[in-house]
């Protein structure tokens, strides 16, 4: 329970707290003492189908693709990742060029001819990409020490979202009623895992063009399911970004100057 659906993971909740718990819900002591396997009989082709998909889209075909993925069911997980209620206010982050700030007007998603590749959105298809926190929007675009950030307000209206920041937390077994389909979800679990690391992976600029091709077709998928925009972890900050699918739909608000005082780098040997 704590590990494939994140139960339990209160700060106070310890594992002999949490089997005091189950022993008082299910009325048996000796139940929670006793060891239990996951059930062989349920398994996920839709990880598998993943990776040949996007190796695929990458590296041989672009938009007529001979791999098959499940798109039904890919939907029904994607039905259960719908972002609680979100921040009112967003920021979004440009490296100042001159000496003067940014006007609001130029703070928002580029014009469909302007638009580049990014990691939601293919290229003339313009999203707007927000941060939760100043810090966190100009995290996003890889700023320089001694460089100026100018960080815009944005107010989005209520939307609805897919989170893929943490999978396992956001499903829940308890809105199923048939244990088959418990067991199915538990198995696609490493599925919806993937899909969040698509946007959160990071990327080398000069690959960009390809390596944004997967997390692009998931997104235009989600686009397609009525979804308004992604949530995915930041790779360079603790914030969490909002990709926005319609730019029109934010507001923007203020604009202030951040001086860039210090990047971090941590590195790891390959």
């Amino acid at each position: 329970m704590k590990e494939d659906w994140k139960l339990f993971t209160h700060v106070h909740m310890d594992s002999a707290h949490a089997k005091e718990l189950l022993a008082e819900i299910l009325d048996d002591g000796e139940l929670v003492r006793q060891s239990f396997a996951p059930s062989s009989t349920y398994n996920s082709q839709g990880l598998a189908q993943w990776d040949k998909l996007r190796d695929e889209m990458m590296y041989a075909n672009r938009w007529f693709l001979d791999v098959a993925i499940d798109l039904d069911r890919l939907g029904q997980l994607l039905d259960m990742l719908l972002a609680p209620a979100l921040p009112a206010v967003w920021y979004r982050a440009r490296i100042r060029t001159e000496d003067v700030d940014f006007p609001i007007d130029q703070m928002g998603a580029p014009p469909k001819r302007r638009s580049s590749h990014g990691r939601a959105n293919p290229a003339g298809i313009p999203y707007l990409y927000l941060g939760s926190l100043p810090e966190t929007a100009a995290a996003e675009i890889r700023p320089h020490t001694g460089e100026v950030a100018c960080v815009a307000e944005f107010t989005i209206p209520d939307i609805k979202a897919v989170d893929l920041r943490d999978p396992r937390k956001l499903v829940s077994p308890f809105i199923l009623t048939d244990s088959s389909e418990i067991g199915q979800l538990r198995a696609d679990l490493p599925f919806l895992e993937r899909l969040g690391e698509e946007l959160t992976r990071p990327v080398q600029p000069a690959g960009a063009a390809i390596d944004y091709i997967p997390s692009q077709y998931l997104c235009e998928y989600i686009k397609t399911r009525g979804f308004d925009g992604v949530i995915y972890r930041s790779s360079v900050s603790d914030g969490i970004n909002l990709a926005l699918f319609n730019p029109c739909a934010a507001t923007g608000g203020a604009v202030a100057a951040y001086q860039i005082s210090k990047v971090s780098v941590a590195v790891a040997k390959t």
